[in-house]
């Protein structure tokens, strides 16, 4: 390839070309998904891309500032903002432009993000979200509904081996808080603890140490961590946790008893807006398909009138990684139509479930045509025969 043609191809780090084969996978996966998502009461909004700066980055999307590309407008002569995660925005409509519906609010989307950096498990910057919003309900049946409409969607479309692993981030610093913990000591347990260095748990920990060394021991299979959890005495500030965590494991038991779950009674990096019951998706095939919890939803708690904003609950999945554990569905056959087949055929042949290429001036050999043009069949003489 020429210099000029391989520099024009060149993208910045974490972008890329989606091609045919990849595009095609990736809209049937996401269509496919929306659909289960319907099929029990979520409707779906498709919010900009770019927003003024202060609505994207306000309440939940505070959290994404740093990942986040801003821009000049020159209309308005105000800062934008290219999003960096799409849940902030489902949970502004929510909040402003669908503030009058009847709650529990039940929302879906697929989108494009944008983001600053990449990752070591996600060095992609731009790729396509997919997910539901549950807006307006505390019952930890509103935790279990978003959890199990995930597994099934991700079921659906083939996902193998799937597994949850669900936290309650705020559960450490209410532990913390109620044993007379400062934030800075808060700030350098959280940091310990994300490491998982039992010695720096125990230097700073104070009060807190022993609890905190017996949580992190407990994290694996639900139950055993649930057994650990149930048998200490913890405050009164995350007691409300630890009955929020045994209510909705309890109901994922009831709906799918074969669901493979792990608790991780200590887990906070990347859940830093969720306000209680989080979780992420594991496939064994790909790792990390996407994370979920309770938020707030509404900055200024416009609906309640709390301050804190609405009860929200939702996951996001990742579908660059997603695709990887998904197989393809097969592609339909593809036939070459010499040129002057006609309109009708073809659209018989559509209907047929074919798809149809056709040829827009004569060739000598139309069999080798088919063949460079990706077709494994062509019609001849009225017939669709297999190209040899």
């Amino acid at each position: 390839m020429p210099a000029d043609a391989l520099s024009s191809a060149l993208l910045p780090a974490g972008l890329h070309d989606v091609l045919p084969s990849e595009a095609a996978h990736e809209a049937a996966a996401v269509e496919r998904l929306l659909a289960e998502f319907a099929a029990q009461g979520y409707r779906r909004v498709d919010p900009p891309l770019v927003e003024f700066e202060e609505n994207l980055l306000s309440g939940p999307g505070a959290a994404m500032s740093k990942q986040t590309f801003r821009l000049m407008d020159p209309h308005s002569q105000r800062m934008m903002a290219v999003r960096a995660d799409i849940t902030p925005q489902i949970a502004r409509i929510a909040t402003t432009r669908l503030k009058n519906e009847a709650r529990p609010l039940r929302l879906c989307y697929a989108g494009q993000v944008l983001r600053v950096k990449g990752s070591q498990l996600r060095p992609e910057r731009q790729f396509t979200q997919v997910g539901v919003e549950l807006i307006g309900a505390l019952e930890a049946e509103a935790d279990a509904e978003v959890v199990l409409l995930a597994v099934q969607a991700l079921t659906a479309i083939g996902v193998p081996h799937l597994s949850v692993d669900l936290c309650v981030p705020t559960m450490v610093s209410r532990i913390c808080a109620g044993l007379g913990l400062g934030e800075d000591e808060i700030r350098q347990l959280r940091a310990a603890l994300d490491r998982k260095d039992s010695a720096a748990v125990a230097a700073v920990g104070g009060p807190a140490a022993s609890l905190l060394e017996t949580l992190m021991s407990a994290s694996g299979p639900a139950d055993r961590a649930m057994q650990a959890l149930a048998a200490l005495p913890l405050p009164e500030g995350a007691e409300k946790d630890r009955r929020r965590l045994t209510d909705t494991l309890a109901l994922l038991r009831a709906a799918m008893p074969d669901l493979t779950v792990t608790i991780d009674l200590v887990e906070h990096r990347g859940f830093e807006y969720q306000t209680g019951l989080s979780f992420t998706l594991f496939s064994r095939a790909a790792g990390e398909l996407g994370q979920g919890g309770r938020y707030r939803a509404g900055a200024q708690g416009e609906a309640k009138g709390d301050g804190r904003g609405e009860p929200a609950t939702g996951f996001t999945l990742y579908m660059d990684t997603l695709l990887r554990a998904v197989p393809a569905a097969k592609a339909p056959g593809r036939v070459y139509l010499p040129h002057g087949s006609g309109w009708e055929t073809a659209r018989r042949l559509r209907a047929d479930g074919w798809v149809t290429v056709a040829g827009l001036a004569p060739v000598a050999d139309a069999a080798a045509e088919a063949r460079r043009l990706h077709c494994g069949h062509w019609l001849a003489g009225g017939d669709v025969k297999p190209v040899g």
